[in-house]
């Protein structure tokens, strides 16, 4: 059966609860959606307010508070919030990956540290995190073992060590100085076991989905994939994308009508749902997406009309500001209104200027057809 992009685009609005707001726990939302991402300690609010039917921040700070979900160095070598449960198979999948973007670095190799040496400190490191500790107590730590370089060390260590950050405080539960613990529980021994339970997570998450996709999404090699995919062959329900792509997907799961109705979103920087495929034509158009998904990686905050990116946005003095890549209709403007309304009023007792820091992006230029500030 071939899907079209339509239908593609459905399948993961739905599965990323971006269809309808849903009546979920926070450990329950983030368990289906499988990761957040959180280099940005505002986004996972952002994303679970888009996502659960009357969403408050306070539920993440206390699920957070209480480890029912953590937040780690995992996907793509950077910041995400997952179910406590799927911390321990999700790192063991991406530990491999993990610790070449550290352990093989010229920041790393040119100090005269070695593998051996971070593997040498590891077992202590964990022991020693058994509690939450900041940054530089864990320095001042090292250097009492190993004596100079431990920043490069550290550098190292934290990206793949199986450590959660500790909440600190602030509007988004964690500040700009990270305090971390060890992660409890052990994922497979067998790291290809782990890979195939990540696949299923992430199919059920973000699919259907082809194989360079699923390497997008966990910055995976062939190697590495291929196997755990062809394991999984005979398990696995098959499509055809719209180019002829051969897209996987779990057995049970369902690809929604095209013509289902899709609402207006204001999504966070980073939403997951922008960055989990290769080919991300079922979500924004190759033309917007530079202007979206920045050279440098940053990924600004869009907005979704009928399902797809036509714009991003950020705060201003009295409203949300929203620079559309093309005309919208007077519907489309109505239900972006309603929605800037509902994140003023979430976004008022946090942080009314979230993603502040990031204006320089607007300052250089965007691209508008038509920009307007929605007062709500």
């Amino acid at each position: 059966m071939r899907l079209t992009t339509r239908q593609l685009n459905r399948a993961l609005l739905d599965r990323q609860l971006l269809l309808h707001r849903r009546p979920l726990d926070v450990p329950g939302a983030v368990r289906r959606i499988l990761a957040l991402q959180a280099q940005e300690p505002a986004s996972p609010y952002l994303a679970l307010w888009n996502r659960i039917d009357g969403f408050d921040a306070a539920d993440l700070d206390r699920a957070f508070g209480d480890g029912s979900v953590v937040k780690a160095s995992l996907l793509r070598m950077t910041l995400h919030v997952v179910h406590a449960d799927d911390h321990p198979v999700v790192h063991r999948a991406m530990v491999a990956n993990l610790r070449a973007s550290r352990l093989g670095d010229r920041r790393f190799t040119d100090t005269g540290l070695t593998r051996d040496h971070a593997d040498e400190v590891l077992p202590e490191l964990v022991a020693f995190a058994s509690s939450p500790r900041t940054s530089a107590e864990i320095e001042a730590w090292l250097e009492e073992r190993r004596g100079e370089r431990v920043e490069r060390l550290w550098w190292a260590l934290r990206m793949f060590s199986p450590l959660h950050h500790v909440p600190t405080g602030g509007p988004w539960s964690f500040g700009a100085k990270a305090s971390y613990v060890a992660a409890q529980g052990a994922g497979p021994e067998a790291p290809d076991e782990a890979v195939r339970h990540l696949i299923r997570r992430y199919l059920g998450a973000f699919g259907p989905a082809s194989a360079q996709d699923i390497a997008m999404f966990a910055t995976l090699r062939k190697p590495q994939y291929q196997p755990a995919l062809s394991s999984l062959a005979g398990e696995l329900g098959v499509y055809e994308g719209p180019d002829g792509t051969v897209l996987y997907d779990l057995p049970d799961a369902t690809v929604p009508d095209e013509d289902t109705l899709a609402p207006p979103r204001l999504l966070g920087m980073w939403d997951s749902s922008l960055l989990a495929h290769a080919d991300r034509r079922r979500v924004i158009a190759d033309e917007y997406r530079p202007h979206v998904i920045r050279r440098n990686g940053d990924t600004l905050p869009a907005l979704l009309v009928d399902g797809v990116v036509v714009c991003v946005w950020r705060p201003v003095e009295g409203g949300i500001e929203a620079t559309a890549f093309q005309r919208l209709d007077r519907a489309a403007w109505t239900g972006l209104e309603a929605e800037a309304r509902a994140l003023r009023v979430f976004l008022a007792d946090r942080d009314p200027r979230v993603y502040a820091r990031y204006g320089h992006w607007w300052t250089k230029g965007v691209p508008s057809v038509e920009t307007r500030v929605l007062r709500g």
